[in-house]
């Protein structure tokens, strides 16, 4: 059952891991098509409004956590005050080597989703996974199947 569950919350923070950039595509596409803002306003705020749409509902749904919404906002933003200089810089270096943007791309969106994930499960809700209302409720039906 634990592998079973641990699973889904995996597949769970996959589906809004993938939501999130579409988010993010369509915020950085409004603002740099109809507003015609500079590249880093637009790429910054898709990528803040990203952020906070994967965090609420990984928090809410994912993890199921009644964390300290604040704590855990500052442990996820201190994710990509690293990770967000770290993989620009390996961007770069990889392109300036000759590989394809949309490659390099690719691969740093795979190492934010893997990190990310392990970060999350294991440093910001590690204390605090199924403890929200939702985890209570299917915890009390669990209960009541098996009486």
């Amino acid at each position: 059952m634990n592998n079973k569950k641990e699973l889904l919350r995996s597949l769970k923070f996959l589906l809004f891991s993938v939501s999130a950039g579409i988010i993010e595509i369509i915020v950085f596409t409004l603002l740099n098509e109809i507003l015609h803002l500079p590249y880093w306003v637009c790429y910054l705020t898709a990528l803040i409004c990203s952020v906070l749409w994967n965090f609420t509902f990984n928090r809410k749904y994912t993890f199921k956590s009644a964390s300290n919404v604040p704590a855990a906002m500052l442990k996820v933003f201190l994710f990509y005050l690293v990770f967000t200089p770290l993989s620009t810089l390996l961007e770069h270096k990889l392109t300036s080597l000759g590989w394809n943007e949309y490659l390099v791309t690719a691969i740093n969106m795979v190492l934010n989703f893997v990190l990310e994930f392990f970060y999350q499960r294991f440093f910001v809700f590690r204390n605090s996974i199924d403890t929200n209302d939702i985890a209570k409720k299917e915890q009390e039906q669990a209960e009541k199947k098996d009486v």
